[in-house]
């Protein structure tokens, strides 16, 4: 009788080591969204510009 009471005490302690455990955490780094956009506006806007200044400063150029 008491090793069916040792066995059923071990085979309860070994289940109760076995649960399962569901934890939230924060992430240690932060959140990295990586967007590959390109922005060429403002550099057609400086290319434009420079070619117009050019255009002026050299009439006989075209």
């Amino acid at each position: 009788m008491k090793q069916v009471v040792i066995s059923i005490g071990l085979v309860a302690v070994f289940a109760s080591a076995c649960a399962p455990r569901v934890q939230i955490a924060a992430p240690d780094k932060p959140i990295e969204i990586n967007l590959n956009v390109k922005i060429d506006q403002e550099v057609r806007v400086r290319l434009d510009k420079e070619v117009e200044d050019l255009i002026e400063e050299n009439p006989d150029l075209f």
